[in-house]
């Protein structure tokens, strides 16, 4: 189970290896349905998913690297515990599956389907959540298949890989009508939904022109107070000189380490008002800078200050027109949980701050001003890096913005982890239905199309810039009307025909049940239990 989990995960990017998850996952199936007992199940599952998770998140230990508090080797012992502790959510789909079914097969893919879907829900909910790389997102190199997610979700479509496994198992084990008839059902759902109206609509420009930065600062670099001016120097030539056409200009997450907004405003030092006028001189008069730093709410009487990760819009005039706190921060990067414990043991946050983060109260849609998208303020919703991974949790849907701008620093997420980070940013995208624009320090940004497309990017350690126009999002799609409850309306309708197909095989075996030898027929025992009633 080892192996095939290690397969498994040989699907999602860098790789994108994706006949391999099927592969994967049919073993996976195989065993399960070989063994006699629920605790061999599940280790079996856990199993596969420890292998799973160990290679696809093998980016987690260079963040280590950049804390000079905490030894290297503690990176792979933090991936490992991670890796164990999100190995339990397979291997419970796995064992309630099997449950459930009875060891009937037809019954174990659908309801295994369904309960995967249930448990990768929950591994993105429970203790904060943790759902990067939905097995789901295999589907990406395949766009008649991910185009799904704009129905049924990212969750819908890890269901769907699951169930497409089982079939193929289904008919290596000669049941092939059953096989058959459920991947035909699957072929035509997808040529209808394809020729919805909408479902493959080509991205228009919504006329807006943006200019994408990625200066190529490394995270050591980053962090280096000797190196802040020649790195906000780099921003300031790759941003070019102000003209008279407006533009939107898009720098990545902490593009300057200065705090740039301080509650109350007349405690501010100097060196905000210096920075922010730095920044103004880089714009023209109609311009609009979205960037990210970090913004504090000073407490006057003790020491209990907060500090936000922050996106700020700011004019020519250095006045910031509005700001965004990131409201789902990253536990060892942005916060230390339960810090009193953690730091006695010598634990610290992997990215070194004045202190821990706090959250913010969520998706907002705000306004650009001076800019008009078909007659209409132009909008923009934001979601600061690790936030872009939440499925149904990246807009507000009661204001739907014009587009998604995703800044984000994946200079501490090692060679798998920015192709991986793009990737999910994609399936929003696809979900729904509004171009997502990233910005990042040193990769990988991009123009995401409504329908998950890369339109532009700028690869991985390179220091270049975008100039490209905003898309124009497309209409509403049905996730983004119902969010997950339509992911659950499909893994509920998956659940229901595995019970329903567990009962009606249950039912024929009984009646069929054959007679130990000697044993009278129904008809003679009748008769027994008759003369039996008359001699009484």
């Amino acid at each position: 189970m080892l192996l095939a989990g290690g397969i498994c995960a040989l699907g999602y990017a860098p790789l994108n290896l994706w006949p391999l998850p099927f592969l994967g996952l049919t073993l996976l199936i195989d065993r399960v349905m070989r063994v006699a007992r629920v605790r061999e199940v599940f280790l079996a599952g856990w199993c596969f998913a420890l292998a799973h998770f160990l290679i696809a998140l093998n980016w987690i230990p260079t963040a280590f690297t950049h804390q000079a508090n905490m030894p290297a080797w503690l990176g792979w012992l933090g991936l490992t515990l991670l890796s164990m502790y999100l190995g339990l959510f397979p291997a419970l789909a796995a064992a309630l599956a099997w449950l459930l079914a009875r060891q009937q097969r037809l019954a174990f893919v659908l309801l295994f389907a369904a309960v995967w879907m249930l448990c990768e829900w929950l591994r993105g909910w429970l203790l904060g959540g943790f759902p990067w790389n939905p097995i789901g997102i295999i589907w990406l190199p395949l766009p008649w298949v991910s185009q799904g997610a704009k129905w049924i979700g990212t969750y819908g479509l890890s269901g769907l890989l699951v169930l497409a496994a089982g079939l193929l198992w289904l008919g290596l084990q000669s049941r092939w009508r059953a096989a058959a008839a459920c991947a035909l059902t699957l072929i035509m759902a997808g040529i209808l939904l394809g020729r919805l109206p909408g479902a493959t609509q080509a991205d228009s420009s919504a006329g807006i022109p943006v200019r994408i930065v990625q200066p190529n600062i490394s995270e050591d670099e980053k962090n280096d107070p000797d190196q802040a001016e020649s790195n906000m120097q780099r921003y300031a030539v790759l941003s070019g000189a102000p003209t008279s056409q407006a533009r939107v200009l898009l720098w990545p997450e902490g593009a300057t380490p200065d705090i740039l907004e301080f509650e109350p405003a007349y405690v501010a030092p100097a060196s905000v008002r210096r920075v922010r006028a730095q920044l103004a001189a880089l714009l023209g008069p109609h311009d609009i800078l979205l960037a990210g730093g970090a913004s504090a709410i000073i407490d006057l009487h003790g020491d209990q200050d907060v500090y936000h990760n922050s996106v700020f819009a700011l004019d020519s005039s250095g006045k910031t027109r509005w700001r965004y706190d990131k409201a789902h921060l990253v536990p060892f990067g942005e916060f230390l949980p339960a810090r009193p414990i953690l730091e006695r043991i010598g634990l610290s946050r992997l990215v070194e701050a004045e202190g821990d983060f706090s959250p913010g109260p969520g998706p907002r849609t705000f306004v650009v001003p001076g800019f008009l998208a078909d007659g209409k303020p132009l909008t923009v919703a934001v979601q600061i890096c690790y936030e872009i991974i939440f499925s149904g949790r990246v807009i507000d849907e009661a204001h739907r913005p014009s587009f998604l701008f995703n800044p984000s620093n994946d200079g501490w997420f090692g060679a798998w982890g920015p192709p991986q980070h793009l990737a999910q940013a994609r399936l929003r995208a696809i979900e729904e239905g509004i171009p997502i624009i990233r910005a990042t320090p040193n990769g990988i940004s991009a123009v995401i199309g409504p329908t998950g497309q890369l339109l532009a990017t700028i690869p991985w350690h390179t220091a270049a810039v975008v100039d490209a126009q905003i898309p124009a999002a497309l209409p509403p799609t049905i996730f983004s009307r119902f969010g997950l409850w339509s992911s659950a309306l499909f893994g509920l309708s998956l659940g229901t025909a595995g019970i329903l197909t567990n009962r009606s095989r249950i039912r024929p075996e009984r009646a069929a049940a054959p007679r130990s030898p000697g044993a009278p027929g129904p008809d003679v025992a009748a008769a027994n239990r008759l003369m039996r009633d008359v001699k009484g």
